[in-house]
């Protein structure tokens, strides 16, 4: 664990890192200089926040402009090498080597014993319950705004069947690797080591929901992204691993990408509560998720009892 003063320089050094400008001499290289202090004088909370957005951005965006630019299945092998390349080069490999270790450490542990990872596991399964059960339970009492998901990923459905899946599998994976290292690695890690889980699992769920904001479904969804951040918060720091959140963030998505955003595999087609009344199947799915939430916290003080 680091301390303190180790954190602010793992922020200071991947910006430093991550900087062309390094190398400049003479007025440019004082310029930098100048930008430099001008980094390091800013709140940690600034500085973490700043840093995980752009690492989470840089990602986004790729596929972003891959998807509608390459045609498929081109675009799916692009994504793929690039993310060999991004999670390589944030997990702390590469140049330039003088960033790596704090690059390494932003990206938490790779390497989990076998109990982490069995609690773990029981973890993921645990969170794909819950969401389920917050999706269904919210579409319940509000109306699944399926207009809105199409206006996202309506293009999905564009391809043969076997092609849409590799592009639903490509962007869960995307989604999975690239938020959960700038949220809960880039942004969260320098948190941690400041203020503790709370209240850097706090400011990340704030960002991660701001983040979704361009998304036509998001007005819909602001408690589902504040209960997916929350633990996914909460797992990464019990574990010290984002390898158990991108597992996780990854199979809900393909779950959203194929269920609840498409209709791929099938649609929600349950009726409100407002125009049937309480039923039975809404008492059992909201009972699910009380248990599985409380069930949920439990193994992650479990995995954080263990791994200590």
């Amino acid at each position: 664990m680091l301390t303190w003063n180790s954190g602010c320089t793992n922020i200071n050094s991947i910006m430093k890192g991550i900087n062309p400008l390094n190398d400049l001499d003479g007025h440019d290289q004082n310029s930098v200089s100048g930008l430099a202090r001008f980094w390091q004088r800013l709140p940690v909370l600034v500085r973490a926040v700043i840093t995980g957005l752009l690492v989470t951005i840089v990602g986004t965006v790729t596929w972003m402009l891959a998807y509608p630019l390459i045609p498929a299945p081109w675009s799916v092998a692009f994504q793929a090498v690039f993310l060999i390349l991004y999670v390589g080069y944030f997990s702390g490999h590469w140049w330039p080597r003088t960033t790596a270790e704090v690059r390494k450490e932003s990206f938490r542990s790779v390497k989990m014993t076998g109990a982490v990872w069995k609690w773990s596991l029981l973890a993921i399964l645990l969170y794909i319950v819950v969401i389920q059960s917050v999706n269904v339970v919210s579409f319940r009492i509000i109306e699944l705004p399926m207009a809105k998901y199409e206006e996202t990923y309506g293009t999905f459905q564009n391809f043969p069947l076997w092609l849409t899946w590799l592009i639903i599998i490509i962007s869960a994976i995307s989604a999975g690797v690239v938020e959960e290292i700038g949220f809960r690695g880039y942004m969260q890690v320098p948190l941690e080591k400041r203020f503790g889980p709370v209240i850097s699992i706090a400011v990340t769920t704030v960002f991660f929901v701001i983040l979704h904001f361009n998304q036509a479904w998001a007005p819909f969804m602001i408690i589902h992204l504040m209960v997916m951040a929350v633990l996914w918060g909460a797992l990464a720091y019990a574990s010290d691993s984002l390898i158990p959140v991108i597992i996780a963030h990854t199979i809900q998505d393909i779950i959203y990408f194929s269920y609840w955003f498409t209709g791929i595999v099938g649609r929600f087609e349950a009726q409100i509560i407002a125009e049937i009344g309480l039923d039975t199947p809404f008492i059992i799915w909201t009972l699910i998720l009380v248990i599985s939430s409380a069930l949920f916290f439990w193994v992650v003080r479990k995995i954080l009892v263990v791994r200590q």
